[in-house]
């Protein structure tokens, strides 16, 4: 069991500052589907896109669909215009690919060709999707599936039903078209050697997120059930004045870029009292990828995350790692995390450049974490963050390299009162040698873990007022040329054979203060040197 050490406040710790988002607003007028031709056990994408846009050209109001089982191609939302599902209503998207055109938008931060969004905006204003209905992607229809993420029975049952398979027999496609989509590298980007006819040849493999709101102002989710998404389930681009409330977001464990939420390049946004089960990163924030992220500069900031609960996904919130537009002013609280791949994850790579700054985070609550309860990871590999069964992983090979604008930075980081019980490791950091993960202060962390505190190239990190209870014998705290790192009042009863290990030739400032552990042994080796740790009671 944890043991706590109070609750109160932190001196340092700053309190956030009030929501402030333009919300929407609509008129009282209904605009049924079934008035517009709309029948249960048709497809029905005619009548309600008839509906919306009367609804639209009359000024505005709500489009209701009824209880009932609705059978749909994809639709566009357009400004003024409430899409409300009545309790008991199930709008599902049909599995008949020829129903998405290819249109011209972006995926992973770059700008690509993609089928169209079952639900799709682009350049509205003051639009809402609310109720207590069903949005279904039909996502399985779609989406590749790894062996490895299947029981045997499972995997069998899948294959048995169609689709290829790649050569080494380890992924599923649903078809030939999805298959030849894999073998390129970013297939859909929009470049000037690809014609309509290459995009139709692997059309399949171009799957959409399941709503895309691009470009937009005055945004309210609320109160519907999201799931099983083709690949990303809701994708907030380039907007502002967002609200997402009260939201069920489901995808299979096993879904291929199944994302919850991705938060790209957007202003003032509200996330809050929402449940995320998903099979990739659950809360995401995203600004653009590379080049193109950096061209964009376009940052995600003002964003409030607050009383939300994440069953599973590859992280419970999660910057990056596309943040080449940069991240800033990210406000997170009273989060629980169950069984999540990882807790809070942070993540980029070289390539990437853009700055993420001023991050808050506190009353963050997580059980059952297989990875890291909190990540920073400048070494980001697009591949799941636990390996899978056969699947071997290598250390980054380690080299400096000159600072640029591809140069990702990481600073600035506020963390208070996060409590985790059960993770494989407590706390890690990894930077690059030309650019340290910076200014971290995390206060009162209560982690239970297999291990300790693994902190490689940072600077100014501040762990204060802490408890850690691990189950590894060898130490406590890990630093790999780390400089300026301060341990004040941190408790742990394992019997650990070090307090401190340090490594590294450009270690330094290692600062121990009112430590009250069961092991007092420091050490330095492999060019750490002798004075690199200074302890004091």
């Amino acid at each position: 069991m944890l043991v706590g050490m109070g609750t109160a406040r932190a001196q340092s710790f700053p309190e956030f500052p009030v929501v402030n988002i333009q919300e929407t607003s609509f008129p009282k007028d209904t605009f049924d589907i079934q008035g517009y031709g709309a029948k249960i056990g048709l497809l029905n994408t005619q009548g309600i896109q008839q509906a919306i846009d009367a609804c639209h050209q009359q000024g505005g109001g709500v489009v209701l669909v009824p209880a009932g089982l609705w059978f749909t191609g994809p639709i566009v939302l357009k400004s003024n215009v409430n899409l409300h599902l009545a309790e008991n209503a199930l709008l599902q998207f049909t599995d008949d690919f020829d129903q998405y055109p290819l249109v011209a938008t972006s995926w992973e931060g770059i700008e690509q060709m993609r089928n169209q969004s079952p639900i799709w905006a682009k350049g509205a204003q003051n639009i809402a999707i609310t109720g207590k209905g069903i949005i279904d992607g039909n996502g399985d229809a779609w989406r590749m599936v790894k062996k490895g993420k299947l029981t045997e029975s499972q995997w069998k049952k899948l294959v048995a039903k169609g689709g290829v398979l790649n050569e080494k027999k380890d992924t599923w496609y649903p078809s030939e078209s999805s298959l030849k989509g894999s073998k390129y590298q970013d297939p859909g980007e929009l470049s000037n050697d690809k014609n309509q006819e290459f995009y139709q040849e692997i059309k399949d493999f171009l799957r959409p997120n399941l709503i895309l709101l691009e470009s937009c102002k005055q945004l309210l989710l609320e109160g519907v059930t999201f799931q099983n998404s083709p690949a990303w389930n809701i994708h907030p681009l380039m907007s502002e004045d967002i609200v997402v409330r009260n939201v069920n977001v489901r995808n299979p464990w096993y879904s291929q870029n199944g994302d919850g939420i991705d938060i790209e390049s957007c202003r003032n946004v509200l996330v809050e009292n929402s449940q995320f089960d998903v099979g990739d990163d659950a809360i995401c924030i995203k600004s653009g990828k590379n080049e193109a992220g950096r061209k964009r500069a376009m940052p995600t900031e003002n964003v409030w995350i607050r009383n939300n609960t994440v069953y599973h996904g590859h992280g419970g919130v999660v910057i990056g790692s596309e943040m080449s537009g940069g991240v800033k002013n990210l406000y997170v609280s009273n989060c629980t995390f169950l069984g999540t791949d990882i807790g809070l994850r942070f993540k980029t790579a070289r390539g990437r450049g853009g700055i993420v700054e001023d991050i808050y985070i506190k009353n963050i609550y997580m059980k059952d974490i297989p990875g890291e309860a909190i990540l920073f990871d400048m070494y980001y590999e697009a591949k799941d963050p636990l390996p899978l069964e056969g699947e071997g992983r290598t250390p980054p090979k380690v080299q400096t390299l000159p600072v640029t604008d591809a140069t990702p930075q990481f600073k600035n980081f506020y963390l208070y009162d996060i409590f985790c019980d059960g993770a494989q490791k407590a706390f890690f950091v990894r930077g690059v040698p030309e650019m340290h993960v910076k200014n971290i202060t995390a206060e009162k962390l209560y982690i239970k873990a297999e291990e300790g505190l693994d902190i490689q190239e940072a600077s100014n990190i501040v762990i204060r007022d802490s408890y850690f209870e691990i189950k590894s014998k060898d130490n406590l705290i890990y630093l790999l040329n780390s400089d300026h790192v301060v341990f004040d009042k941190v408790r742990s009863p394992s019997p650990v054979a070090y307090l401190v290990h340090v490594q590294g030739e450009r270690s330094q400032g290692i600062v121990l203060r009112n430590l009250d552990v069961y092991a007092d042994k420091v050490k330095t080796d492999y060019g750490a040197p002798n004075g690199a740790i200074n302890s004091s009671k």
